[in-house]
């Protein structure tokens, strides 16, 4: 597998200079493959709504104040309002986020018709970027991971979203919460996930299923399986979602513009209640993030997780690579990037990046930002002070509740 020019990655991050936090916001960057999409869209006016008012979810009054200066009525967004994807319509600022819980979208049907790529990078060379640049590393096969997940990769889990070209699909971990040890709500991703970057605003309907898929059961048996079966420990909605003001400044299907700052944290509520128990607790852990994360030369080896959606993969089951990595600079002014051996596609892209830190105890250091269309390498952020920031930032957030 050869390197790709920076044209043809494809990545979403912060822009040229390297900024301290500036405004943190979710930032979408389609690495990788790129995320998956489907065109398909069945789940239309079916579901019940809920959001506003219901006591399922609350809209702050300075966000709703906010939406209806868009001339968005809630009540018609949660009710199929939410397609019309015009420009003046999608809200790209970070404090626009808004995602209320609509019972029911998720369904089996819709979570596994999400996985048919549309976005991919050519092959190129890397020559002639400046900064820091290994050989590109020999791929690395990805392994399935065994089932049942929840037993040998309990913080890993799928995402849902909707995006103007369709159903899409990422991959994310648990992670720790200061505010609320213990009792995390939190998800990592990648900004790409979240936010179109440069060239739109928030996705929508965003939604994170742990454990998706638990039993690795086959496609065959997927068309059957009931929403118990694909999600196990349920549906967990973003009630807020926050990435580097970078990738929403300079995000991009294609070139490697903001990859260097292509992360996200998402704060998640259950759809059905979860009976009180926070994420951390349904699922029995959370992973903690390193934000001094050690150059790549000091690093022995990382394990990238992930649900690969693009050929050869189907999206529905839970593969790994470790490696060795080495380092990528797409920009002289960006930070160099992490970048490992692997065959995994698009759909992976958000998949946490995990190294067993010095007492043996795993620690999430990067995760899935971008790679080539023909797939043989990953690449993923080095974590500093800017994602620090998006972290924070989300967990002070809700450090009262």
């Amino acid at each position: 597998m050869r390197s790709i020019r920076p044209s043809s990655i494809v990545r979403r991050g912060g822009g040229g200079t390297r900024r301290t936090l500036a405004a943190v916001a979710l930032v979408s960057a389609l690495a990788l493959t790129a995320t998956a999409c489907g065109g398909d869209d069945n789940a239309s006016g079916s579901p019940t709504a809920a959001g506003v008012g219901d006591g399922k979810v609350r809209v702050p009054d300075d966000l709703s104040n906010k939406l209806r200066e868009h001339g968005i009525d809630m009540d018609k967004w949660k009710n199929g309002a939410w397609k019309n994807w015009d420009r003046d319509d999608w809200l790209r600022e970070a404090n626009d986020f808004i995602n209320p819980i609509i019972k029911g979208l998720w369904d089996p049907d819709r979570m596994r018709d999400a996985d048919d790529p549309a976005k991919s990078v050519g092959d190129g060379d890397l020559s002639g970027d400046e900064g820091v640049t290994d050989p590109t590393p020999q791929p690395v096969e990805a392994q399935a991971v065994k089932a049942p997940y929840h037993t040998n990769a309990a913080t890993s889990g799928k995402v849902f979203f909707d995006a103007p070209k369709g159903t899409m699909v990422c991959s994310a971990t648990v992670v720790q919460d200061p505010a609320h040890p213990g009792k995390s709500n939190l998800i990592w991703t990648a900004g790409h996930c979240v936010h179109a970057g440069k060239e739109g605003g928030w996705y929508r309907n965003i939604a994170f299923v742990p454990s998706y898929n638990n039993q690795s059961l086959s496609p065959t048996e997927m068309k059957t399986a009931s929403r118990a079966e694909v999600a196990p420990y349920g549906v967990w909605w973003a009630d807020s979602a926050k990435t580097s003001q970078q990738w929403i400044d300079g995000g991009g299907e294609t070139g490697g513009n903001g990859a260097s700052y292509d992360f996200a944290v998402i704060h998640v509520t259950p759809e059905q209640g979860g009976g009180g128990k926070s994420l951390e607790e349904t699922v029995g852990g959370a992973l903690p993030v390193d934000f001094d994360a050690p150059a790549a030369t000091d690093v022995r080896s990382l394990t990238a997780s992930g649900y690969p959606a693009a050929a050869p993969f189907n999206g529905q089951r839970l593969y790994q690579c470790s490696d060795k990595p080495g380092r990528l600079s797409i920009a002289a002014a960006d930070p160099t990037m992490y970048r490992i051996g692997c065959t995994m596609t698009g759909g992976s892209s958000g998949g946490g990046w995990v190294e067993a830190g010095s007492g043996g105890e795993p620690t999430l250091v990067s995760n899935t930002s971008i790679g080539p269309a023909s797939s043989g390498w990953l690449a993923g952020p080095r974590l500093g002070e800017v994602a620090k920031g998006v972290y924070d930032s989300v967990s002070k957030q809700f450090a009262g509740n």
